[in-house]
């Protein structure tokens, strides 16, 4: 696929995707549809442990496109355009590759959703979390927001359309680290680079395994942990980290 609004560039075992549909990244069908190929070849692309998703500009993403909603009122449009986006954020949350995001200004509403779809998340002081769908007639990134907010401050940001900025989120723990713009995606970077070091085979069973149990009770979680646990036991990385521990050398991973 030929992309125009997101960019993709590999280094070190390591993919920066950053979103580039001027002014605001917000977010059309051409930009859903980008988002969940790249999502989904990073998943099958051996080069690539991690992924540092970030937005051009001053924004990460505004959210979605009001103006490409004029066509909504053609049959099965609608629903079309609900499927082109869950899945969009979906394919962030499913990659096999751990993304880390990188707010490097407001995510708001479907931005959002493309925030709390990543793993792990910094952001710079710039940066603003927020719902504002209140205020044009809208709904939508609830669900998304529960991932990360408790329940006075989101209903707060639902309701009255709040912007959680950068410094808060940090003392809130929703992102690990708030830096200055010019370097939230270096910050991020480090994090992707320590996860790139890591058995590929290791952090694809953590990351299925942590999407699977966000959902399971404490029994059932447990168990699916210790049986993915079972079957990493097995793979030639898993006896090449227990032997580089004890001969205190990095290990050398097959991927």
């Amino acid at each position: 696929m030929d992309l125009e609004l997101i960019r993709i560039d590999v280094s070190d075992h390591v993919a920066l995707v950053t979103m580039d549909a001027p002014p605001v990244n917000a977010q059309n069908a051409q930009f859903n549809v980008e988002m969940a190929y790249v999502m989904d070849t990073l998943s099958d692309r051996a080069d690539v442990r991690s992924v540092v998703l970030t937005g051009a500009g001053k924004i990460f993403s505004a959210g979605a496109d009001i103006k490409a909603r004029g066509n909504m009122g053609d049959p099965g449009e609608k629903w079309q355009h609900n499927r082109r986006a869950r899945e969009s954020y979906h394919s962030i949350r499913e990659c096999t590759k751990p993304v880390v995001g990188a707010l490097n200004g407001a995510a708001l509403g479907a931005g959002l959703a493309v925030a709390a779809s990543c793993d792990i998340l910094v952001a710079a002081e710039e940066s603003a979390l927020g719902l504002p769908e209140i205020d044009v007639g809208l709904l939508g990134g609830g669900r998304h927001a529960q991932r990360l907010f408790g329940h006075s401050t989101l209903r707060r940001m639902m309701l009255t359309g709040y912007r959680v900025p950068g410094p808060e989120l940090y003392r809130l723990g929703i992102v690990e680290a708030c830096v200055p713009r010019d370097q939230v995606v270096a910050e991020a970077r480090k994090i992707a680079e320590t996860i790139a070091a890591k058995s590929p085979a290791a952090i694809r069973l953590a990351k299925q395994s942590l999407n699977v149990i966000e959902d399971l009770s404490l029994r059932d979680g447990y168990r699916y942990e210790q049986n993915m646990t079972v079957q990493l036991s097995t793979h030639p990385d898993s006896k090449e980290a227990m032997q580089a521990f004890v001969e205190k050398r990095k290990p050398n991973f097959e991927g």
